[in-house]
């Protein structure tokens, strides 16, 4: 079941709705038009208790500008782009520089600080939002749409489509962070992950892929077997002192366009809630919330501290238009961009 509401006004009157999509046995997501934002994730525990186990906010207003991006399709190009600056079909072209040397989701009027346009679709919420030829410094307009879908299953379905009307870049996520006890009760470094992924991308200290991608055994780095948030993550190694802590891409094992692939399962033992996450994408970039301290106040009626969830963001590798050896990320007249992310909750007595 489907309802909707109107969730607030923006400053110059244009209506914020929220979505609600329930299925059977009670267990339900809220999507919003800021961003494309899922604000909710209610599903139960190993003992049939609901909560909610996404971070968020109650004021549709906190979702624009927010550090965390909590929930939100950041765009045109998640993840960061080095200095700014890119090469397509032999023009450089700059973008607006928000995170320390680098641009980060887009810039700071990214798709995630966008009213989206939204409607409902048999069993599914779509939003769209068009952006303009030279918007936050890209070329081409784009047409960009958000699906999403509940199952029966607890099942949170996303496909990302993109068209446009002239040679750009594209690379799209959802920046939803989770906390499988429950939001607002604390850290998620007790939650146990498991990455299929061998390889990752080790970056500079701005976060920026410094090249090939490298083995993660012997390292912190690897979550091929299920290993607890908080084990490793204060080790004296460069990529947890560059991010406070995990914010990392790492490379999906036997990626194949197109193909849906594995990428992560995420573990309470507390809760018995399981969070499996299967993806069309290339890379998973995992970030443990080191930076929520601040954030706006969440629904849980605090902001949220560092740590109290952990984002698994499936996308493109950061930084791919500046090289050539990562999977493609441009997207031309004609051609369709096509991306799925699934989130699957189940629960583990």
């Amino acid at each position: 079941m489907i309802t909707s509401e109107v969730w607030g006004k923006t400053p110059c009157g244009k209506e914020i709705l929220l979505y609600t999509i329930k299925n059977a046995s009670g267990a339900y997501v809220k999507l919003g038009s800021v961003g494309a934002a899922i604000q909710s994730i209610v599903v139960p525990d190993k003992d049939g208790n609901m909560a909610d186990v996404v971070i968020g906010y109650n004021d549709p207003m906190s979702y624009f500008g927010d550090g965390p991006c909590a929930g939100k399709v950041p765009g045109r190009f998640a993840n960061r782009i080095a200095l700014g600056k890119f090469s397509l079909d032999g023009k450089e072209y700059e973008l607006p520089i928000n995170n320390g040397p680098n641009h980060l989701h887009g810039g700071p009027e990214g798709f995630q600080n966008k009213v989206w346009e939204s409607r409902v679709i048999d069993d599914a919420v779509e939003f769209m939002y068009i952006a303009e030829d030279g918007e936050m410094g890209y070329p081409g307009a784009i047409k960009v749409v958000a699906h999403y879908e509940w199952s029966e299953e607890n099942e949170l379905s996303l496909t990302l489509t993109a068209e446009c009307d002239a040679p750009t870049i594209v690379n799209l996520t959802n920046h939803a962070y989770f906390n499988l006890n429950g939001e607002g009760s604390g850290s998620c470094l007790g939650h146990s992950l498991k990455l299929n992924a061998k390889q990752w991308l080790p970056t500079s200290d701005s976060l920026i892929p410094v090249g090939d991608s490298e083995m993660v055994q012997g390292t912190p780095m690897d979550f091929t077997e299920a290993k607890v948030l908080g084990k490793e993550i204060e080790q004296d190694f460069p990529a947890l002192k560059y991010g406070k802590g995990y914010d990392n891409c790492w490379c999906i094992d036997n990626w194949q366009e197109g193909q849906l692939q594995l990428a992560a399962e995420l573990y309470s033992e507390e809760s018995g809630r399981l969070l499996e996450v299967t993806t069309t994408q290339p890379g998973v970039q995992v970030y443990t919330g080191n930076w929520l301290g601040g954030s706006p106040v969440g629904k849980c009626g605090r902001s949220y501290n560092d740590y109290d969830a952990v984002a698994i963001e499936c996308q493109h590798f950061p930084d791919s238009p500046n090289k050539p050896a990562y999977p493609n990320t441009e997207l031309r007249p004609g051609q369709t961009y096509q991306e799925a992310i699934i989130f699957a909750f189940k629960t583990v007595k």
